[in-house]
Parts: structure tokens; C-alpha cells; sequence
């Protein structure tokens, strides 16, 4: 996009296209659960905004995916269970939020192990989804869908939870980097949890430094989740600045 080679409606249609080809047909990963009806205007937008005055950061126009536990109005949420189909979220969970100001696209919500109470991404929601590698394979779990939707090329980054390994597994089993922030890092406010007491959001990617551009717009201090508030006046810390 910094090149003008591509735009990010052409790159959000390119991941829709892969989506329909290879999640729902072809080998059947079945690793989504929603797509955004909303993914190619903000794409679009995104575009327009860019040629006008020049883009917010590096995550400007990028599609993402979303564990399906992150709250977004467009979009149910439901944390894989059938009991939560037709729970729409009046706002944004904070890490989506900073997403969108720093200029991603969400492009859906992933699959994940029924109410984060797994590692093999089984669902009443999403059915089973499988390992992009080895189809007769899990992907590992609860981030699982999101896990095999990176692995696949359905997106650049993807989001996830970690309360005990909810990140960390699906980035082993799907040749990913994953990271667990630090508690109090980033808000978990909008995100169902398994335990709210441990649980984190957080990124999975190909590569670290997309891990680290992707950390870097989610961190920072929200009044309605106490565990940040050890950020509260401090600087919010840069990741890809401490790369190699």
C-alpha cells in the first residue's frame, strides 16, 4: 500500500476470496465463524483517508481477525457456544478499538474452543476447526480458529486469549508466533473470559515484528480494567523499537 502496488479494498477482497476458497471449500479448515459485513467500506475508507493525508501507522488498512470472544457491534459474539448467537455488544472491546484508531480492518471472527474451556477449538458455535498442515490435525486451542486462520493466509494478524496457554498453543501447533502479554498490559474490557483474573488478549503473527506492530496498537491504560492501571501515567511501551 506505502508503494501504491495495492490497495486495502484490493488486499481485504484478496483475504475474502481465500476465505470462501480454502475455509468453508477446498481442504475445509473451517477456521471463521463471522466476516464483517462492514470489512470493505472500512477498507475503503481506509483508502480514501490514506490518499487524502497519509496513513495513521503501519497498521493502516491491514485486515485482521478476531477471536471470537472480542466484542464488536457489527458482528455477534459469542465465545463459540450457541447459548451467546445472537449477542451483538453495543461497542467495541478496547483492544479492537485501538485497532480501528490505529487503522485495521476487521475482516471476522475466528472459531474457538467452546467457552475457552479447551485446546482443540471444538465448538456448538463453529463445529471443528482444523489444522491448515495437517487436516486431520486440531489447531490447538481456544485461539484455535484464529491460530489456523493466520496459518492459512486469511489475514496479516490475527487476536487471541490466554488464560493457561489459549495463545501459546496455537502458535506451536500452527508454526506461529504468539505472545501472552504481561497482565495489565492490554484491557480485557469487551472480551469474554474464562477467568478474568488471568486472562489476556493478545496477538498471533508469521513473523515477530507483525506480532510487535500488532502489540504496539493494542497496549495502554483503560479506566474500566484496574489490572492497567500500572500503565496509568507511565509511557506506553513501543515493542518494534526494542527489535533487533
Amino acid at each position: 500500500m506505502e508503494s501504491g502496488r495495492a490497495t486495502s479494498v484490493e488486499i481485504t477482497q484478496a483475504y475474502l476470496d481465500r476465505i470462501e476458497a480454502y475455509d468453508q471449500r477446498g481442504p475445509a479448515i473451517n477456521s471463521m465463524v463471522w466476516l464483517s459485513p462492514i470489512a470493505l467500506s472500512q477498507a475503503a475508507a481506509l483508502d480514501q483517508e490514506r490518499a487524502e493525508s497519509g496513513p495513521r501507522g503501519p497498521m493502516h488498512g491491514i485486515p485482521i481477525i478476531l477471536k471470537d470472544n472480542y466484542d464488536t457491534p457489527e458482528m455477534p459474539t459469542t465465545a463459540g457456544t450457541l447459548a451467546l448467537a445472537s449477542n451483538y455488544a453495543p461497542d467495541d472491546a478496547f483492544q479492537v478499538a485501538r485497532l480501528r484508531e490505529a487503522g485495521a480492518v476487521i475482516l471476522g471472527k475466528a472459531n474457538m474452543h467452546e467457552l475457552a474451556s479447551g485446546i482443540t477449538t471444538i465448538s456448538s458455535m463453529g463445529g471443528q476447526t482444523r489444522n491448515p498442515y495437517d487436516l486431520t490435525r486440531n489447531p490447538g486451542g481456544s485461539s484455535g480458529g484464529t491460530g489456523a486462520a493466520i496459518a492459512a493466509s486469511f489475514a496479516a494478524v490475527g487476536w487471541g486469549s490466554d488464560t493457561c496457554g489459549s495463545i501459546r498453543i496455537p502458535a506451536a501447533q500452527n508454526d506461529l508466533v504468539g505472545l501472552r502479554p504481561t497482565k495489565g498490559l492490554s484491557s480485557i474490557d469487551g472480551i469474554i473470559p474464562l477467568a478474568a483474573t488471568q486472562d489476556v488478549g493478545g496477538p498471533l503473527a508469521r513473523n515477530v515484528r507483525d506480532l510487535a506492530i500488532a502489540l504496539d496498537a493494542t497496549v495502554g491504560h483503560d479506566r474500566n480494567d484496574p489490572a492497567t492501571d500500572i500503565l496509568a501515567g507511565r509511557p506506553v511501551p513501543r515493542f518494534v523499537a526494542s527489535l533487533d
